[in-house]
């Protein structure tokens, strides 16, 4: 979920120069993931070939320099080394044909002398205003750290006392809708729980939105200081009952729950849609190889990659020193390169440049505590109610095998106000789905599956009554 972001980033730099005559203005949409990108390149010709600049109008960004481009015979080829991306295009009367590739992954990318807008998404659940409720857009305090959070309270009616669930996004940098894949989950999930007399409280995670903070070294225990100080902003506020607030966790937020319940006993329930129960090694490679699977990749890829992985996780988990740990994976990763340097990284980019690309990424604070963190121990804590929901298709947190971790948890625990539910055809995001492949999540036009919504305020009701 995390990397989308990444890849829009670094595409802005990218494409450059076309034509029989190539010069003067092309326009494209980029979509990766469920969201558009309108990209504008700008291409002239001088003695010595053709330059060009590119705007990106979404992100107010104008003149972004192309690093090199070739036009030969209606094709189209231009390298970005500092972004490890290539396009390849073909010129075809007034419109370029072609394709982006960045980091082994690649998207589509046509390109019309014409102004193109974005395609109108259908995203029927999606509230319109106004509402039937009160909403009020809020500031809070992290007192711990030292900034704060920007977020949105709905209540059933502007007066009154409610019972109150603060939602918590899932891995990656969010808004307070959970914005992701070309939906707003959080948004849906909001509107349905104020509609039967909750009141719910979203934010902009730290360093996201409108919400201070820095997002880049925070690790979920950060994460976890955000929603306790999301707790006690709620206890202020007069309509809201202080006994009978809740957390609502998807994903990753489904580990940061537990953790502010086990440490706060006037937490009044816990919701995790999708929280994971194994440790995070075990988590990552088991969502590696359903997700490649189901992508069509070759079972001998697959597993060569996991056994890569799983050596490279058991380095992380048995060291105690994060700067000697990075120089035993950069030997273990030169090691693995050297048995097959062509497959293992993308066309264009060095050995070290790979090398490079894969510590920063492994050795990450976020990642190196997800890797060595296991949920089991803050579920055992818990004492409060906890409903536990995931759908029998999610590839990335599997049905299968943490709804049983879940509940063995906090059973061990003497929790005996547990209540796991898998639901049938449902994907990570809770979408009605075929294959619960991560291709899915844009396509479909559901965002948030009725039936799971249902469950979930029932619950709540009931555990606050």
């Amino acid at each position: 979920m995390k990397k989308a972001t990444m890849i829009l980033v670094l595409v802005l730099a990218v494409l450059g120069v076309f034509g029989q005559d190539i010069t003067g203005q092309w326009n494209g949409v980029l979509k990766v993931q469920g969201t558009q990108l309108r990209l504008v390149f700008n291409i002239s010709k001088s003695v010595g070939g053709y330059t060009a600049t590119m705007d990106s109008p979404d992100q107010n960004a104008k003149g972004i320099p192309i690093t090199s481009t070739t036009f030969e015979k209606s094709k189209l080829n231009i390298v970005i080394t500092n972004l490890r991306a290539e396009y390849s295009g073909e010129l075809k009367g007034q419109k370029i044909t072609g394709t982006f590739k960045q980091n082994g992954m690649e998207f589509p990318l046509d390109l019309s002398r014409e102004e193109i807008q974005k395609q109108v998404v259908k995203r029927p659940q999606e509230p319109v205003k106004p509402y039937p409720y009160y909403e009020e857009d809020l500031t809070f305090q992290n007192v711990k750290e030292n900034f704060t959070l920007s977020g949105t309270l709905t209540l059933p009616k502007k007066e009154g006392k409610f019972p109150a669930v603060i939602l918590i996004t899932g891995s990656g940098p969010q808004n307070r809708d959970e914005e992701l894949m070309g939906h707003k989950p959080f948004l849906v999930l909001s509107d349905y729980l104020t509609k039967q007399g909750i009141a719910v409280l979203r934010y902009d995670d730290r360093g996201v939105g409108q919400s201070k903070g820095s997002f880049k070294n925070a690790t979920t225990a950060d994460f976890a200081t955000d929603v306790e100080s999301a707790v006690a902003y709620l206890k202020t506020r007069k309509e809201i009952i202080p006994s009978k607030i809740g957390l609502v966790g998807h994903s990753e937020g489904g580990n940061i729950a537990p953790m502010v319940a086990a440490r706060n006993k006037d937490v009044c329930f816990i919701v995790l849609l999708a929280g994971t129960g194994i440790r995070g090694d075990k988590l990552l490679l088991l969502q590696q190889e359903l997700i490649a699977r189901a992508a069509g990749g070759k079972e001998k890829d697959i597993n060569q990659t996991k056994a890569i992985n799983t050596k490279a996780f058991d380095l992380i988990l048995k060291s105690a020193n994060d700067e000697i740990l990075k120089a035993d994976l950069r030997n273990f990763l030169t090691e693995e390169l050297k048995k097959s340097p062509e497959d293992a990284r993308p066309k264009g980019m060095t050995s070290e440049e790979f090398i490079s690309m894969q510590l920063s990424q492994t050795t990450s604070p976020w990642m190196l505590s997800f890797i060595r963190y296991d949920p089991a121990t803050a579920l055992e804590k818990v004492k409060c109610p906890v409903l536990a929901v995931n759908g029998d298709k999610d590839l990335q947190v599997p049905s299968k095998v943490n709804l049983p971790a879940i509940e063995n948890a906090l059973k061990k625990g003497g929790n005996k106000q547990v209540t796991t539910k898998e639901f049938a055809g449902l994907n990570h995001l809770f979408q009605e789905c075929k294959t619960g492949a991560l291709s899915e999540y844009s396509e479909i036009e559901q965002t948030f599956a009725p039936v799971v919504m249902d469950e979930v305020a029932k619950w709540i009701l009931l555990k606050t009554k």
